[in-house]
Parts: structure tokens; sequence; C-alpha cells
């Protein structure tokens, strides 16, 4: 079994990412689908048989394609597709070939249908094209300047972004942790400066991407990828960001989990001090959601 977490452009109309949803999920479980509307964004989490995963990424990007136009896009989250990113999760090691092979797959039916595809993390073709920031920098509409000048070519499909789709980021990954922070009494930039010092690339936490959100009501938002829960516990970001925040009058507030995670990313997490909100363990740790999940 094999899970997969597509990310697509839409969590402001509720309709639509829940039929966009329902496109994913036929002939696999649908174990979550969260969508954000300040970030515009939904993140769907299904497992399946390794070729079900592959065909249901395969007719969900379709349907993202037809129903979403990034020209009239608007989101605090950096994107630059209507399917922005399709993960393929492996959870055991033996899974890892037949994870890679269904995210190919996937990556050239997306293209066939006239999408450029990007390949990310460790299907990425040199180390700069690793990390999805290379491609997102700028937005759609630098991909599309930097794709025209020919200073960036997609891994497949074709040489310029879909008029309306733009362009998707595919890879292979073992399960991650995607975790938001909200933080009380510090401005943008202060949480620019959080998330700046968070991240591995500034010196923080191994394996965390992170960046700055701002919320309604003044308040800012970590936005976090933990790329190792088993090693940076949520716990362990939660106190780093606590740190960071200080000096600048800020402290975290709240937690909240996009999608499932590893049961271990939640050791030793500080549930009265910073909330989870939302969260079920039954629902959000993948142990336990598959252990009640009837296999498709």
């Amino acid at each position: 079994m094999l899970l997969a977490v597509p990310n697509f452009s839409e969590g402001r109309d509720e309709g639509l990412a829940a039929r966009l949803a329902d496109q994913f999920a036929r002939g696999v479980a649908l174990l979550d689908r969260h969508s954000d509307p300040v970030h515009n964004r939904t993140v769907v989490t299904l497992a399946g048989a390794d070729r079900a995963i592959g065909e249901a990424l395969a007719r969900g990007a379709g349907a993202c394609q037809a129903a979403i136009d990034m020209r009239r896009h608007e989101g605090a989250h950096p994107c630059i597709g209507a399917l922005d990113v399709c993960p393929v999760v492996w959870l055991h090691e033996a899974d890892r070939e037949a994870a890679r092979r269904e995210a190919l797959a996937v990556a050239e039916a997306i293209a066939g249908a006239g999408v450029p595809v990007f390949l990310y993390g460790e299907l990425a073709a040199s180390e700069e094209r690793r990390e999805r920031a290379y491609f997102r920098r700028g937005g759609l509409g630098e991909l599309r300047r930097r794709m025209a000048a020919g200073e960036l070519r997609a891994d497949l499909g074709p040489g310029e972004p879909h008029p309306s789709a733009g362009a998707t980021l595919v890879t292979a990954r073992p399960p991650l942790a995607a975790f938001n922070v909200e933080l009380e009494g510090a401005d943008l930039d202060a949480a620019r400066a959080v998330a700046a010092g968070l991240r591995e690339a500034g010196g923080g936490l191994a394996g965390v991407r992170a960046l700055a959100i701002p919320l309604p009501g003044g308040r800012t938002q970590i936005s976090a990828n933990v790329h190792n829960p088993a090693a940076v516990p949520l716990a362990a970001v939660v106190e780093r960001v606590r740190a960071l925040a200080a000096p600048h009058g800020g402290r975290p507030v709240a937690g909240e989990v996009v999608g499932l995670v590893p049961g271990a990313a939640l050791a030793g997490y500080p549930h009265d001090d910073v909330p989870l909100r939302g969260f079920d363990p039954a629902r959000h740790v993948i142990e336990r959601r598959l252990s009640t999940t009837k296999p498709i």
C-alpha cells in the first residue's frame, strides 16, 4: 500500500474542494481533506494499492486542470499550479521503488495533458532542483519568464506553463509532518525572522522548511514541513519557534497538523500550552488511521 498527498490550489470554495477531493478518492481510500482559505489550498491524503494510487492521482490532476484557473488564484501559500504538488508516499522501505514508479507514471500522465512537470526531492535531476522553493520563487509569473528565457526546463511536458493550470511538482518520499504554529504578538517581519531561523537552510532544525504567513486579526503563522518527524518531533519545532519569537515579543499559542503525521511526530508535544486545533489522534495519526481503514 502507498499513500499520496496531492496539494491543489483551492481552499475557499468548499463545494469545489470537496468535488475535487472526490475525484482523487475514486478507487482509493480518502484518509483526510484539509482546506485552508488563507492559504487557498487543499491537502488530500489518500491510501491505496500501487497502480490505484497512480490512476487516482492522474484523474485528480485532470480534474484540477479543468476546474482551477491560476490566472485568478490568490492565496498566502506559494504555488505554481492548479495541482501544485503531487507526492507519492511510501511507509516502508520495501515500497520505495513502487512509490518512485507510480510518481513517474503520474508525472508522465500530467505532462501528457499539457502541464509541465518538475521532479523534486529524490527524483530531482540535480541538487538545486531538490527544493520546491527553487521552482516557486517569484510565483507562476516568474516561472513563466524563466521557462521562456531558457533558464529552467521542465522534466516532462511542454516548455511553458499551461495557460490556466500552470505547472506541477512531483516526487516520491517517506511521510513528513506538515505543521503550522500560530503566533501572538509577532508581526509579519518578526514571523519571517522566526521562519528564517527555524528552517534548516538558516541554521535551524534539520529537515525543516518554513515560511511566515499573515493571518486575519493581526496574528501570524509559521507554516513548516518537517521532513523527518521521528528525529525532529513537533515539540522540538514548537520550542524552537518559542525561543526565536520571544525576542520579538511573540509566542506560540496554537498548532495545526495538516493532513496526517506519524505517531512519532507527537512525542513530548506540549498540548496544554500550545493546543493542536482540530486534532484527533484517531484521524490524524497515520498508524491509527490506517488501522481503521478498509483497504480498497
